[in-house]
């Protein structure tokens, strides 16, 4: 007899899913036999947690462009999806979770581990739904993945225990109430009005100063975006999302925009007199033009997100390539290119500001900066990076220059801390020929990433190889950019008593898992380091010992925080370490107006 578990992963294969990251339970108990019974057509997975296994769906979504997939019991296993679901939801990722329930019978009962499913997970689904018979399992699952890969977002399918175990139905009894669906799904053309088309048109061209800002809406028109960028003479600042959109080696990329973006970014917004934003729901206001300064222009596919981050003249809704596609040929381009002369200027300065930044270390502590500016120039071919949500980010956004072919993505939406290790992991999975690279905190690997360390020990015949797989962590012992947040926003000083985190042997947890550990304090050997992991014949846990006391400067102050962070200074128990680091960082700021400083 073939139950309905074994239908449901055949179905799932049939949709093209390879790889399922879960954990196991008694509501999955079916769907666990099933597993072995497919004999690894899909295979099974086996994350640490299931937010992990939810991560590692969200990873393989971003990196792959596939449906990514994830299984947990019924109960707390399914709440414990719930932060990796979120990730996927709010940066569109399309995410199918399969979870178990309690039997039928029971439901309504109060019994053990039974929680109402359809509304714990309806707001973050586009879809959920619980297959109660047999025949139902069918139209479920196709739905489901039509609606995740149409909407970008999640859709849940909740299967109790006991129909998992009954006889399947892969084609229902033909009767009133009976769907048969199918398996497929293509990508449509979306193309905006015409005429709003030839209005976008006529604002860009006549723009003086445009400014272009790019989101992971426009990851798939590389060549368009360029094609415009030259014609308008547009400089192109990147959300952290749209960080693989451009590499970095393009004179007029400005690199990252807002909190953690470049000095670059910053001025060109501040000076542009038009906007066009491709792809990005950018949400920080503060960081793009003041109301009336600039006319703008937005192409989104999404038409509930058009015009909602800034007041846009002209409203694209559609793919960002096509768009740009039927954009192009009605744009004029630009002769007067002091405007881009200007942004290539600030590009070369702010680059050279970066690296001077790194190069200088106070007393034997690391300076954070320079982990990420060292490997810059080292990283492999076709390296995928991930980052966690912390003050690494800064670095990771800021000193890592990405080139032609380099994918990279984070928790852009949510924020989350946790997922830059199930992100490399499961990066890994799907292309295990590539280099895959991980920044994280000591927060978020104490949090959750030190246990993944044993799900690469599980599976690490299948994560090693030529190719490196490096988790490189910055070790402070602070939860860094809550710190200085509390300084800048909330006019606090530390508060030890949350921020303080123990310091662990990182390294030394990954050698006795079998991993390869590598521990760097000497600011000296911090090259060496990055040379020794990217070397290694497995994986690596890369420790840095890191300076705390290392401001992520914002491109400029805003004059509320300036205050705040004055006043939290005051009472810092810091106060000595992050006024002498902070001016001398400043200090190095401003001596690019010297003679003779600047990139040539």
């Amino acid at each position: 007899m073939t139950q309905v578990a074994d239908y449901v992963l055949q179905r799932l294969s049939e949709w093209g899913v390879q790889r399922v990251y879960g954990y196991p339970g008694d509501g999955i108990n079916g769907l666990l036999g099933a597993f072995d019974r497919a004999d690894g057509d899909p295979e099974f997975i086996q994350a640490r947690h299931e937010e992990m296994a939810a991560f590692m769906a969200c990873g393989h979504a971003k990196f792959t462009g596939e449906v990514g997939c994830c299984v947990a019991t019924s109960g707390p296993g399914a709440v414990h999806l719930l932060n990796g679901l979120y990730d996927a939801k709010l940066d569109h990722q399309p995410v199918v979770a399969v979870v178990g329930q309690q039997k039928r019978l029971s439901l309504g009962t109060h019994y053990q581990q039974e929680i109402a499913l359809d509304q714990l997970f309806a707001d973050v689904s586009e879809y959920c739904q619980m297959v109660v018979h047999p025949g139902q399992a069918r139209h479920v699952i196709d739905r489901a993945f039509k609606t995740a890969l149409t909407t970008r977002g999640v859709a849940t399918i909740i299967i109790p225990n006991d129909i998992q175990e009954e006889e399947a139905q892969p084609s229902p009894p033909r009767e009133h109430g009976s769907v048969f669906s199918s398996v497929g799904w293509s990508r449509p053309r979306v193309l905006p009005d015409l005429d709003e088309l030839r209005k976008a048109a006529d604002v860009l061209n006549a723009g003086n100063k445009v400014a272009m800002l790019v989101g992971q809406g426009a990851a798939n028109a590389e060549a368009e975006v360029m094609e415009v960028a030259e014609l308008l003479g547009a400089g192109v600042a990147k959300a952290l999302l749209g960080r693989e959109v451009l590499p970095d080696d393009l004179p007029y990329v400005t690199g990252p925009i807002g909190l953690l973006g470049s000095k670059a970014s910053d001025d060109m917004i501040k000076g542009c007199d038009t906007l066009l934003m491709v792809g990005s729901s950018f949400p920080y206001s503060e960081w793009l033009p003041e109301e009336g300064q600039a006319r703008g222009v937005e192409i989104d596919i999404d038409g509930r997100m058009i015009g909602i981050r800034y007041p846009m003249d002209a409203h694209l809704v559609g793919d960002s390539r096509e768009t740009l596609r039927a954009l192009i040929p009605m744009l004029q381009r630009k002769e007067d290119r002091g405007w881009r002369e200007k942004i290539e200027k600030n590009v070369r300065e702010w680059h050279d500001l970066c690296d001077r930044w790194a190069g200088e270390h106070f007393g034997k502590t690391i300076n954070p900066q320079a982990v990420a500016a060292e490997l810059s120039p080292r990283l492999p071919d076709d390296a995928i990076l991930t980052a966690d949500s912390g003050s690494g980010t800064n670095w990771w956004a800021r000193h890592i220059q990405l080139r032609e072919g380099m994918r990279a993505s984070l928790s852009g939406t949510l924020a989350t801390m946790g997922p830059g290790t199930p992100y490399a992991i499961a990066a890994r999975f799907a292309y295990p020929e590539r280099p895959v690279i991980a920044f994280v905190g000591d927060g978020a690997f104490q949090m959750n990433g030190m246990n993944e360390m044993i799900t690469v020990k599980r599976y690490l015949d299948r994560l090693s190889g030529s190719a490196p797989l490096i988790f490189c962590v910055f070790n402070n012992q602070d939860l860094n950019q809550v710190t200085w947040e509390q300084r800048a926003m909330a006019g606090d000083p530390k508060y030890p008593g949350s921020q303080d985190i123990p310091d662990v042997p990182y390294a030394a947890f990954a050698e006795l898992l079998g991993l390869k550990g590598i521990v760097c304090a000497d600011p000296k050997k911090v090259g060496s380091a990055w040379d020794e992991a990217l070397a290694a014949d497995r994986p690596v846990v890369l420790e840095f010992k890191v300076d705390a006391e290392i401001a992520p400067i914002p491109p400029h102050i805003m004059k509320d925080q300036g205050k705040k962070a004055i006043k939290a200074a005051l009472h810092d128990p810091e106060l000595a370490g992050i006024a002498t680091k902070g001016v001398r960082q400043k200090l190095t700021e401003y001596a690019e107006h010297l003679p003779g400083r600047g990139r040539k």
